[in-house]
């Protein structure tokens, strides 16, 4: 089998190596790219692959297509909005993704966010820089608080459990609720979770059906001074909207990690200039833990295909 990594995984080159070994102790061939998103450029490095191994980066259709070899694309990522699942299915690719890597990284970003726009952590470490006190700035503890888990799944579920023992009521919403989670979540209507929460965190997937979620007429049904935190996908929230309900003062803060497209950001990005508001470049995934995590699993999931038992399994 020829197996192409047409991007970096996070890991050192030592730990790499030893993955790409075993492969090639097996007779595989392995290679492994710097990221260059040009589906020309990508269609070229895997135009014969077997399997192509990518992590967030764009897969296109015309790639896909592009590969006659390809039979199996290993995602080293939850979500996989990026790659062309259509594509793949038509030509009968399987697809497997590196579910569960990052349920503690992103659910202790969630967190911080929760805790940093709750204690004003941005504004009162300019003040302290600056030479400045707290004056006005005294914040809120996370205690007591009801925080709304928009998408009950393994990272959704972990921050329900964190905030659960900080001492929060926890609301859940999500498609089917099986009735075997937690008794502190209490799951009722989207519309109804946003009226209640001081505290909205989204953790669910982006679908035709979650694009656009979060848009103008949700944000308004969110309490006055309620803090919005995304770590989930940009496209569920209306940013202008999102931007719109800030500089007002409906919203008293956000917490965000994802956005339409993948950072770098235009500068002239509406949720980069408005107050009380926490950004960060898609870091939610990326600790060194989670990384290492995610490059087991993934080189895991070629082995378990080339014996027959696809896992983590997309298509």
């Amino acid at each position: 089998m020829k197996i192409v990594l047409l991007e970096p995984l996070g890991i050192s080159r030592e730990r790499l190596e030893m993955y790409a070994a075993r492969l090639r102790a097996a007779g595989h061939t392995f290679t492994a790219y710097e990221r260059d998103d040009s589906p020309a450029v990508e269609a070229e490095r895997a135009k014969d692959a077997d399997v192509i191994m990518i992590a967030n980066m764009p897969l296109e259709a015309e790639v896909i297509e592009a590969c006659s070899a390809l039979k199996f694309i290993d995602v080293a990522f939850t979500g996989v909005d990026h790659v062309a699942l259509e594509a793949a299915r038509r030509k009968g690719v399987k697809v497997s993704n590196a579910a569960g890597y990052s349920t503690r990284a992103v659910s202790e970003l969630a967190l911080c966010m929760m805790l940093s726009l709750l204690r004003n952590v941005p504004q009162v470490e300019a003040r302290c820089r600056a030479g400045q006190t707290k004056e006005g700035l005294v914040g809120s503890e996370l205690c007591g608080k009801t925080v709304g888990i928009v998408g009950v799944g393994a990272i959704g579920g972990r921050v329900a459990e964190l905030c659960h023992a900080f001492g929060c009521r926890v609301l859940g919403s999500k498609r089917t609720v099986r009735g075997d989670e937690p008794s502190y979540i209490e799951f009722m209507p989207l519309d109804e979770l946003l009226k209640q929460s001081d505290i909205v965190s989204l953790h669910c997937p982006l679908t035709e059906e979650t694009r656009g979620l979060m848009d103008a007429r949700r944000i308004a049904l969110m309490k006055r001074g309620a803090l919005l935190i995304n770590t989930a996908r940009g496209a569920v929230v209306d940013s202008a909207a999102l931007a719109d309900a800030l500089r007002s003062g409906h919203l008293g803060g956000a917490g965000v990690d994802v956005f339409e497209t993948e950072p770098p950001l235009p500068t002239d990005h509406p949720l980069l200039h408005c107050p009380n508001t926490i950004v960060t470049p898609h870091v939610a995934f990326a600790s060194r833990e989670s990384m290492e995590a995610r490059a087991e699993i993934v080189f895991d999931n070629i082995t378990a295909w080339m014996e027959g038992r696809q896992q983590n399994v997309v298509l």
